[in-house]
């Protein structure tokens, strides 16, 4: 049987500019809550090996493993919606330092470009900078969401990828595709291959939040959940291989 990093070294990648989608829980340690260095190094070595065919990678992160700005919804008068959705794109910028220096240990160049300006940390994002980084090689780390509230990273994801003309979104996940159901309640849940942007909306399918849903269907931009904890399925995707759901036109 062939090593599977043989096969995967063997993988030409079909996309040259993709934009990858990861949930703040890709950080942490499953089910619980914080930055794990393990989880971390693991998704900067798949982004090395991307890198390293010649990928030009943007990441955009969420934050949900140190805060949800939902978790403060119910806060009224003590704290208000929007600073709690502030709070939440803090979070993320939080993961992007952690993921920046953990592809910096693997001797990997970044960018860390926040939609909130906090110069000493992180560049401010500029679209053209951010294609100009892309184009040298270095994996650009996008943290704060757009820098509005009541906006899901989700949606900060789906308006980089058209902003950066990018050739897919990549929605890394914890699970292997889109169900018809909650497949860890229902044994009978049904995994798609394939759907439409429009079945996705009218059966109101749990694949990224309708907002983003529109502007990658605006742009025709294809989407591809998968389980990005399988080592090896980042690059997989790119190649164009058959792995969790793909939604487009």
């Amino acid at each position: 049987m062939m090593d599977d990093h043989l096969t995967l070294d063997a993988l030409k990648p079909k996309y040259k500019r993709v934009i990858l989608k990861l949930s703040g829980e890709g950080f942490g340690p499953s089910g619980k809550s914080g930055i794990s260095i393990d989880e971390t190094l693991s998704i900067a070595r798949q982004a090395k090996r991307i890198i390293q065919r010649g990928v030009q990678l943007a990441i955009v992160v969420g934050g949900g493993n140190i805060l949800r700005g939902a978790q403060f919804s119910a806060g009224g008068e003590v704290i208000r919606e929007a600073t709690a959705h502030y709070m939440g794109m803090l979070a993320t910028v939080l993961n992007g330092l952690a993921l920046q220096d953990a592809l910096e240990s693997l001797q990997c160049e970044t960018r860390l470009q926040t939609a909130i300006r906090m110069e000493t940390v992180a560049e401010p994002y500029i679209r053209r900078r951010a294609i100009r980084h892309l184009e040298k090689g270095r994996v650009v780390i996008l943290a704060g969401g757009t820098g509005n509230p009541f906006v899901t990273t989700d949606t900060a994801a789906a308006l980089r990828a058209r902003e950066l003309e990018a050739s897919i979104l990549l929605k890394a996940t914890r699970v292997d595709g889109v169900y018809s159901d909650d497949p860890e309640k229902n044994p009978h849940a049904v995994r798609y291959e394939k759907l439409t942007y429009g079945q996705v909306l009218r059966d109101n399918l749990r694949v990224m939040d309708m907002a983003a849903i529109s502007l990658c269907r605006e742009a025709r931009l294809p989407i591809l959940v998968f389980n990005f904890k399988r080592d090896g399925n980042i690059e997989r995707a790119i190649a164009g291989h058959s792995i969790g759901t793909l939604v487009s036109e």
